[in-house]
């Protein structure tokens, strides 16, 4: 419903927008999303913006079902995921919102990963790996059984650390050493509660528990890294830098509360990025996906 102007007396009464804006995904993209629509309804209290965390597959598999007007992603739309879109009619907008540094994380107490190699950390990952202990990583780290903990197959950030990492997204060791959870909180909770554990996510969840856990540097090629604001965003962090976006019905955007939440996003994304752990666009990145939305 569009905003009007009832008369009562002598003072106007501005009556806000309504509506439910349906919105599921990536955790990882979830912080943000929910802390914009928290803002947002500061100022359009009739509005409903649930924020469901299915990962980014799962989310696009409902938004390409026409359930969703908007899907939170880590990774952008894969080709299986437009052609299930097309088939139901669904078009759409994407939007890059703010980059992450996937995170890879130890037990607080580790004392002796001081970095990482990609050649070290598909050692760990990868399908069929033969590593068991931290010893079979590096001769002069402990004989002590690694405890594996991984996003779920539904989650980009697992598409993306396996692509990238293992060659193949997708691609990644399933026995009884790791544990696999769409959920961060369970990664986190499944780390800092074991001294040998080992995982990865978003930067953004690793700022809100760094207390709790140890980020590893990540030697790409080119010395070791640790991800903050600055190597994200140059770049430097690599190879586990990325965007993060959203996904828009065009149909939605045709309803003014879906198309006033989405401006108000890519308006206040760079302040709230900023304040969660994300790391924000250039001021005209935004200014000039906005201009889409007209």
């Amino acid at each position: 419903m569009t905003a009007v102007s009832l008369m009562f007396g002598t003072a106007t009464y501005a009556a806000g927008l309504s509506g439910t804006i349906d919105i599921d995904g990536s955790s990882t993209v979830f912080p943000l999303t929910e802390a914009v629509a928290e803002e947002f309804l500061k100022t359009n209290k009739d509005v409903r913006v649930p924020v469901g965390v299915s990962g980014t597959g799962g989310g696009f598999k409902r938004f390409c079902a026409g359930e969703t007007a908007i899907s939170n992603a880590s990774r952008p739309i894969k080709a299986s995921e437009k052609k299930a879109c097309k088939e139901k009619g669904i078009s759409y907008l994407e939007f890059t919102v703010a980059y992450d540094g996937l995170s890879v994380l130890v037990n607080k107490s580790n004392t002796f990963v001081d970095k990482l190699t990609v050649a070290e950390l598909n050692a760990i990952f990868k399908p069929d790996s033969t590593v068991k202990t931290w010893k079979d990583v590096r001769s002069s780290w402990p004989n002590e059984t690694i405890k594996i903990y991984s996003p779920g197959a539904d989650s980009g950030t697992f598409d993306y650390f396996t692509e990238v990492i293992n060659g193949k997204a997708q691609a990644s060791r399933n026995d009884k050493q790791i544990t696999f959870s769409e959920d961060d909180n369970t990664l986190v909770s499944g780390i800092s509660g074991d001294k040998n554990a080992i995982g990865y996510f978003g930067y953004s969840y690793y700022v809100e528990n760094k207390d709790k856990l140890k980020v590893v540097p990540i030697d790409g090629g080119k010395g070791a890294i640790t991800p903050n604001a600055k190597t994200i965003a140059n770049g430097t962090y690599a190879p586990l830098s990325r965007p993060l976006f959203i996904y828009v019905q065009k149909k939605a955007m045709s309803r003014p509360e879906v198309k006033a939440y989405v401006k108000f996003y890519l308006q206040n994304a760079s302040k709230l990025s900023t304040e969660i752990g994300f790391i924000p666009l250039s001021s005209n990145w935004y200014k000039t996906q906005l201009k889409r939305i007209k």
